[in-house]
């Protein structure tokens, strides 16, 4: 019996594409490896024992008064950790775009944030079932708060007004729209350094006239400046949930069962009174 012999150069040749092969087998398995290393869901969150919320600091999220910690959204994750068994570490971020660049990194697991479900991102995370029914309002003066000025109450009077929101807050896409309602403009100015609560302030103490906010938001800061109105509505009622990875589809089915748990034994009901009884 007789074996063909390969001449040197083909024998080059073929360890030359061996190796080749060789090495994308071994890429392969290392990308391979990362890849199931990188994905953070239920599973993953469970066998570390950590869920890692994000929210904003702010009565409707986290806050310190005196020495307690409060806040709505922290208070919903606490009565998640007791249910979960997860030991809870919340983070702040008072700008929504940063939250969702922490989401994408894996920083945080959950944005605790009432975000609006909007076409533009619902495309890109999952949501929880809502967690709140919301609105943005117009927070401004109250009369005589504002040397007799009446409060503006019709949409149209917004004309050539300058808005202040947070930046990247959901409300911008909401008054781009109002704006073409009108068939006017209606200047916008998102500010970085200041989120909801000290633009209230700002409008209260009469450094700007007018900011847009969460209704729920607005309500809580009026127990604390009487002189704010805000009873004009810039939208209409809006769903508000969690948001998690798009990948992150068994961590969503758990927050909603959770989160459904919470409500039919009444602590829901018990957290939000305390904080949005309005």
């Amino acid at each position: 019996m007789s074996f063909p012999v390969f001449p040197m150069k083909s024998k080059k040749i073929i360890l030359f594409y061996s190796a080749i092969l060789a090495a994308v087998l071994i890429l392969m398995f290392i990308s391979h490896q990362r890849s199931k290393n990188s994905r953070r869901d239920y599973d993953e969150i469970r066998a570390e024992g950590i869920l890692r919320i994000v929210t904003e600091y702010n009565q409707s999220g986290y806050y310190v008064s005196g020495d307690t910690i409060e806040g709505f959204q922290y208070e919903l994750s606490r009565a998640i950790s007791k249910l979960s068994g997860l030991e809870v570490q919340m983070f702040l971020e008072m700008s929504l775009s940063e939250s969702f660049s922490g989401l994408n990194r894996q920083k945080y697991d959950i944005i605790a944030l009432n975000s609006p479900v909007n076409s533009e991102i619902k495309g890109s995370y999952l949501f929880t079932d809502p967690v709140v029914f919301n609105k943005q309002v117009l927070v401004q003066r109250t009369a005589p708060a504002n040397d007799s000025v009446a409060p503006v109450r019709n949409q149209l009077e917004l004309a050539g007004k300058t808005l202040y929101i947070p930046e990247n807050s959901p409300a911008l896409l909401r008054i781009r729209n109002l704006q073409h309602e009108i068939g006017d403009t209606i200047y916008v100015v998102e500010e970085r350094r200041y989120s909801s609560e000290q633009l209230i302030i700002m409008v209260a103490k009469g450094d700007i006239d007018y900011a847009v906010c969460d209704k729920q938001i607005a309500a809580v800061a009026q127990k604390r400046f009487p002189e704010i109105d805000a009873e004009t509505d810039i939208s209409f009622m809006q769903l508000q949930s969690w948001a998690v990875r798009k990948e992150s589809k068994a961590l969503s089915d758990s927050l909603n069962n959770w989160l459904k748990t919470i409500r039919e034994n009444g602590t829901f009901d018990e957290i939000y009174e305390r904080y949005y009884n309005y």
